[in-house]
Parts: structure tokens; C-alpha cells; sequence
């Protein structure tokens, strides 16, 4: 081989080696972010909805569970569903991650938990729950009071095994995420009569935030400190939410993105409130609305092709039971598309989600 052409060669491998380093390490930065005075989180715990849950509702009587195919398609090796409404991972996980916990945030009812995955943090949450506790009762899942009594028995048994000193520790120094209220006003108030005879738009987001103040503050009194709480989404751009209030062009729901700005405006309120009462607390809001909207006006920026319809069927309407192993028209490549069902975006919007939410307000937990 002529020697100038086998000089070329080479340096054309080693050019693919370097540009393949920047992108593992490209691909792999802003997993674990740099937390302020190389402080440590000893776990993170996680309540509310099906965004947050990796499985609890896998041990309840509901029909809102997701532990079957094609849920987890891409989730570790491939073709795992472990009751996490995605394709993969779900913003618990990534959060974990984040803050340089674990890779996994377990649910809290899995009975295959040992006492070190317990020590690190869990998920309490559940799909389908909502700060109206009629939203619960009426998907039969898991209440926001019930996670909080899980939450009481967690550290009943922390402190049973490591004592009361270290447990003080862990509840004091641990990252809380809440990500709850969607389906408050996506199911309870949007697609069902009960409270709309009682509430309009302002009045019932009046009723969701109070419910909020309350469970923040109870959650405060059993000593969280750290908590980050997600306002609602862009809820009416969410395929399901296209098909059933958008017309025949499919459009984004002007009354439930209404209803999502009016509660994100009142949670904030809430949150200020309550840091200024509680100034010991550290409770950082949240914003996932108009990080949303950055990925579905600009999808191609991110590496998405596909932004009304999620990757489940027909991606128009199916979720849950209704995306399942015979959901014909599934498609191969979920990561074109930012929606994995009619309502849960996939792991890789999550990803990207996640990263436009919480990298610019880790400091604010410390």
C-alpha cells in the first residue's frame, strides 16, 4: 500500500475515533449535573402521576398500568415493561440520575426492593392520580394522601434500621420531585361532567392549587426540605388531547392549556408563599409548559420528526390498555417522535425535557 495513502488512512481513523469520543461524551453529558459545594443527595423520592411512576400501579386493582408490550420497548436491554408509561425511562429515573443518585428510581410496592435500593430514594407515585382527590378515586389509583401514608412508612422502616439520627439526615437532605395535575384537568375536569357542573376553569385551578399548598405542607412537616414541583404541561397539545378537543385539524385544546397556565400561575403563588413561611424550605418550581412547546415548535433542533401523534397505534387516542401488543401501525423508531402513546412523551423527550427543566434550577435546592 502506497504510504502516503496508508498515512491518510490513518488519520482518517483517528479523526472517526475522536468525533466518536465527542459523541459518547456528548450523548452522555447532562446525566449528572454538578451539584453547588460538591454537596451529595442521599436519595430522591418521587410523588404523584403516571410521568413519575415506574411502576407502583403494577400492584393495585386499576386498569390504568402499563406492564405489558409494546410499554418498554427500549427500556435497558429491550422489551421490558415494568409498569413506566414510556417507551424507556420516565423523568424519576433521569432525576435520579441527575442528581447522582442511581439510574433507576424503583417503585415503591415493588416486593423484590431490598433495603439499599429503599436507603437511596423510591417513586410513591401513580398514574393516573391528581391534587383533586376525585381524580384518584375515579381511576382507581393511588391518592396523594395514601402516597404521603406510603411516605410515613418508608420512614418508619429507614429509621427501624439506621436509626433516628441518620434517618433525620436522609428526609432532610434528599431531593423531592412532585409532578402531579394533569390529568386533573386532562380527565377529571376536560372529558368528564363531575366538576365542571361545580367549577369553571378558575374556580376549579383554584381547588387544584389549594390541594397543592396542602400536600406541600404536610409533605414539609415530615421533614422534606428539598422539593421541586413540576407545574402542568402544555396539556392540550398532547395527541389525546388533539383528537379529542381539536377539531377536525386536530389543533392544540385552548381550554385545557388555559386551565394548565391559570394552575401554573396559582402553584407559583402557592410555592412563594410558602417559602417565605417556611424559610428553612427550599421549593423550586418547576416549569414544563413552555418546555414543551420549545420541543413541538422546533422538533427538528432536538432530533424529532414527529410531533402531533404519539408512536403507539395510530398515535392519535391510545394509552394504557388501548396501546398494547396488537396496537397495529406501531412504529419502529420511537425516537422520531416526542409523544410514545396519545398522552406520555418517549424517553428520549424526556431526556430533552428533562435537561430544559431542571439543569438552570439545580442550584436553586441549595
Amino acid at each position: 500500500m502506497d504510504p502516503l495513502f496508508q498515512k491518510l488512512l490513518s488519520q482518517i481513523h483517528l479523526t472517526m475515533l475522536w468525533f466518536s469520543a465527542i459523541a459518547i461524551i456528548f450523548e452522555h453529558s447532562g446525566s449528572v449535573v454538578s451539584l453547588p459545594n460538591n454537596e451529595t443527595i442521599p436519595a430522591v423520592f418521587a410523588f404523584g402521576d403516571s410521568i413519575v411512576d415506574p411502576g407502583n400501579n403494577n400492584y393495585i386493582n386499576t386498569l390504568v398500568k402499563c406492564n405489558f408490550p409494546p410499554y418498554g420497548r427500549d427500556f435497558a436491554e429491550g422489551n421490558r415493561p415494568t409498569g413506566r408509561f414510556s417507551n424507556g425511562l420516565v423523568p424519576s429515573d433521569i432525576i435520579a440520575g441527575k442528581f447522582g443518585v442511581k439510574k433507576l428510581l424503583p417503585a415503591y410496592l415493588d416486593p423484590s426492593l431490598h433495603f439499599q435500593d429503599l436507603l437511596t430514594g423510591v417513586s410513591f407515585a401513580s398514574g393516573g392520580a391528581g391534587y383533586d382527590p376525585i381524580t384518584s378515586e375515579l381511576m382507581s389509583v393511588i391518592p396523594l394522601s395514601d402516597q404521603l401514608n406510603m411516605f410515613k412508612e418508608y420512614i418508619k422502616k429507614i429509621k427501624d434500621e439506621v436509626g433516628e439520627s441518620r434517618t433525620a439526615i436522609i428526609i432532610s437532605k434528599s431531593v423531592y420531585v412532585v409532578c402531579i395535575g394533569s390529568d386533573d384537568i386532562a380527565n377529571t375536569y376536560v372529558q368528564t361532567p363531575i366538576r365542571r357542573i361545580q367549577y369553571d376553569i378558575p374556580s376549579y385551578t383554584d381547588l387544584m392549587a389549594s390541594q397543592a399548598s396542602h400536600f406541600l405542607q404536610e409533605l414539609y412537616g415530615m421533614g422534606a426540605r428539598r422539593i421541586g414541583v413540576f407545574g402542568v404541561t402544555a396539556i392540550g397539545c398532547m395527541p389525546s388531547q388533539r383528537t379529542i378537543e381539536g377539531g377536525i385539524l386536530r389543533e392544540c385544546s385552548y381550554n385545557a392549556n388555559l386551565a394548565a397556565l391559570l394552575f401554573n400561575s396559582k402553584l407559583t403563588s402557592e410555592m412563594d408563599a410558602l417559602n417565605k413561611r417556611f424559610p428553612e424550605s427550599r421549593l423550586v418550581y418547576l416549569d414544563v409548559y413552555n418546555p414543551l412547546l420549545t420541543l413541538l415548535q422546533n422538533p427538528f433542533t432536538y432530533g424529532f420528526k414527529v410531533t402531533n401523534k404519539g408512536c403507539c397505534g395510530t398515535g392519535n387516542i391510545e394509552v394504557g390498555i388501548l396501546c398494547n401488543p396488537y396496537s397495529i401501525n406501531t412504529c419502529t423508531n420511537s425516537s422520531d417522535y416526542v409523544f410514545w402513546d396519545s398522552y406520555h412523551p418517549t424517553e428520549k423527550a424526556y431526556h430533552a425535557l428533562s435537561s430544559l427543566v431542571l439543569d438552570d434550577k439545580i442550584k436553586d435546592f441549595f
